[in-house]
């Protein structure tokens, strides 16, 4: 015997809002086993007019028991939604007042600055390190000048190839000279030989102490360094000589009152720098400055310079004199007209070939003696840098040379600005003239010593 189905729960309908009455409703009953039962009834209080029609999205559950017991029924009607009379109102939003206006740009009453804003800012990039001071230990041409005991080589001084060549080169300028001082010493008699003997001795006086003061002094317009300028240059000095293994107090250190980088090598014992140079380089490219003129007085070309121009300067004084003579004449035959031209020019004329002739020639060999001369100077200062370059201040050198192309640069600009705008070249004949080589050959002889070792 069958039991029968149980019967489905009854839920309650759901009902209005809270202050409305509550209706009696009838409960849903969902269908049993047989299809003949009748299609639920709306339930009462529905408004007329309003088609009835399920959720559309409700999901339809079979009862429990059927799916034992009984073939698949349709799906469970669910009561209609709950009908309310009035739609509910909810409230409105708030009305807020309309949004205060803000000046453009804030102002602050208690502070200069304006605030800083929340986000991040970029940071600057860092500032280059300042370069350090010529005198600063950091500078990267700094040397040390604290050194103990020291060698000294038992050579002091030699005479290279350029200092025979500077004296071979003056030879024509001496013996014109000598011609005139025998010249001058025939009215003299018997004590002309003895004018003629102390000429050639004078040449000693070229290593003689007072008067290279007195030629430092006057001609050379150099001075004494004062007591902290001698010990800013000392100690570099004294480094300098231990290096090259030279006694340093043979020499004397005189200081030029300039403002442009330059260094002399004079006589015998004179090394005179300028007060630029001295302040304005770092002890390093200063111990390269004074090597160069050391360099000079190792190799013999500071003095063999000065005594071939010391012996060639009576042969210069009697061609200054010579040349005022001949100009004084020449404006005086202007006078009678082209006859008086014609006949100073023969007159001249037969005397320049009558000392020619009388001399062998010598007199046009002095005319090409500039040239040579400035060509065997060019070559003792290669020497010079030579010599800096060996003692290891080689880059400083570099440095010392760079300066002085740069100081060149500005030199020509403002011959370029004095002549309107024009450029100032330089002739092939002031090139062969010059008595320093340019800057690209000085540095291009420094490159075996500015290679690192290996």
């Amino acid at each position: 015997m069958t039991q029968p189905p149980p019967t489905p729960p009854e839920y309650p309908e759901p009902t209005g809002r809270p202050h409305e009455p509550q209706t009696a409703q009838v409960p849903p009953r969902y269908p049993g086993p047989h299809p003949q039962q009748a299609a639920p009834q709306p339930p009462p209080g529905a408004r007329p007019g309003i088609p009835q029609q399920p959720y559309p999205h409700t999901p339809q559950y079979p009862p429990p028991h059927a799916q034992q017991t009984a073939p698949q029924a349709p799906p469970p009607q669910y009561p209609y939604p709950p009908q309310y009379a009035h739609a509910p109102q909810y409230p409105q939003a708030p009305q807020y007042p309309t949004a205060p206006q803000y000046p453009t740009t804030p102002q602050y009453p208690h502070s200069t600055t304006a605030p800083q804003p929340p986000y991040p800012q970029a940071a600057a990039p860092p500032a280059p390190p300042a370069p350090p001071a010529p005198d600063s230990p950091l500078h990267p041409h700094h040397i040390s000048t604290d050194r103990g005991r020291v060698h000294i080589s038992g050579q002091q001084r030699r005479t290279d190839a350029t200092a025979f060549g500077n004296l071979l080169l003056y030879l024509p300028n001496f013996l014109c000279s000598l011609v005139v001082v025998a010249l001058i010493s025939v009215p003299l008699g018997g004590f002309g030989v003895l004018v003629v003997l102390a000429w050639l001795a004078s040449g000693a006086l070229v290593f003689h102490r007072p008067t290279e003061s007195a030629l430092a002094r006057h001609l050379l317009r150099l001075r004494y360094p004062t007591p902290a300028e001698r010990a800013k240059i000392e100690p570099v000095w004294r480094e300098v000589t231990a290096r090259a293994g030279v006694e340093g107090r043979n020499y004397e250190l005189w200081v030029e009152d300039s403002d442009s980088l330059n260094a002399v090598a004079a006589a015998g014992h004179i090394v005179g720098v300028t007060r630029f140079a001295m302040n304005q380089l770092p002890n390093g490219e200063l111990a390269a400055v004074l090597a160069h003129e050391l360099g000079h007085h190792v190799g013999g070309h500071a003095w063999s310079g000065l005594l071939g121009y010391w012996y060639a300067q009576p042969g210069r004084i009697a061609w200054r004199v010579l040349r005022a003579v001949t100009g004084f004449m020449f404006r005086v035959s202007r006078v009678f007209s082209c006859f008086g031209v014609l006949f100073f020019g023969l007159f001249v004329g037969g005397i320049a070939l009558a000392t020619i002739s009388t001399l062998y020639g010598l007199p046009l060999l002095i005319l090409a003696m500039p040239y040579a001369l400035a060509a065997v100077g060019r070559r003792s200062e290669l020497r010079a840098d030579q010599h800096a370059a060996a003692l290891g201040f080689a880059p400083m050198l570099a440095a010392v040379l760079e300066k002085l192309h740069h100081q060149e640069q500005q030199q020509t600009a403002a011959l370029s600005a004095a002549n309107g705008g024009v450029p100032v070249t330089e002739t092939p004949v002031s090139k062969l003239l010059s008595s320093h080589p340019d800057y690209y050959t000085r540095l291009h002889h420094l490159q075996p010593y500015l290679q690192p070792t290996r």
